[in-house]
């Protein structure tokens, strides 16, 4: 059945072509050069990703630059805290200015390539994003110059369902009026994205990128394995 709709990811999709916030992040660590090991790192950021789950840490008004700036500030905090790195306040705050500064740039370089491609989409395709966010993601969108791109935003944060609940898919179907194996789902995780996405009969396209798990889970196969976002026209 022919695609009559697209429902895309944000974060680890449009915002880092498929690369893992976790390795986004480990990436800068390493290359600032903070004296943690990787397993040291990830204890840092499963903290830091609970920590801003389970806490109204993050506001509506802020914007992507404030949450990442945020999210190193947690992750570094937690490390001092545990005695895994030892470091004056002045050191701590130029190593996250450092690493924010980097991501940040990947970032609006990154969100300006995929708006390019989302305004060729948006002309001939009702296009609706779903994701795992705080609440601020209409203010992220303006920042990135994507407002007014979807004709809706599902926000985990705001509809109260996180996934890999497959019903915040299924809220984004229904925001098109089609049905599922008429909406093609756009995303970088294969346990978020394309297994709740399949679960409720949509097509799916695999943003494959640098992943967090050190293992793919076979399990998952999606309809389509892509490696820029410009391929997704390429499964309409």
């Amino acid at each position: 059945m022919k695609i009559k709709g697209v429902i895309f990811d944000f974060g680890g999709t449009l915002d880092t072509a498929g690369c893992h916030w976790g390795m986004m992040l480990w990436r800068a660590y390493q290359i600032h050069q903070v004296p943690v090991s990787e397993p040291q790192f990830r204890e840092a950021y499963v903290f830091g990703e609970r920590t801003l789950g389970h806490n109204p840490i993050i506001q509506a008004h802020d914007t992507f630059r404030k949450m990442l700036d945020v999210k190193i500030k947690i992750e570094m905090e937690y490390l001092r805290d545990k005695g895994i790195w030892t470091c004056d306040e002045q050191l701590c705050r130029q190593k996250n200015d450092a690493i924010l500064d980097d991501l940040y740039g990947q970032v609006v370089s990154t969100t300006r390539k995929s708006r390019e491609v989302l305004l060729t989409l948006k002309d001939t395709l009702p296009l609706v994003l779903v994701s795992n966010f705080y609440g601020n993601m209409s203010v992220v969108l303006e920042e990135f110059g994507m407002n007014g791109i979807f004709s809706q935003i599902i926000e985990s944060a705001v509809v109260g369902i996180r996934k890999p609940d497959s019903r915040i898919f299924q809220m984004g179907v229904e925001a098109m009026g089609l049905q599922p194996e008429e909406v093609l789902v756009v995303g970088d995780s294969l346990e978020k994205d394309i297994a709740p996405a399949q679960h409720i009969g949509c097509k799916t396209a695999w943003l494959e990128g640098e992943g967090w798990a050190p293992v793919r889970d076979a399990s998952i196969v999606p309809d389509w394995t892509i490696h820029t976002i410009k391929e997704v026209k390429a499964t309409l």
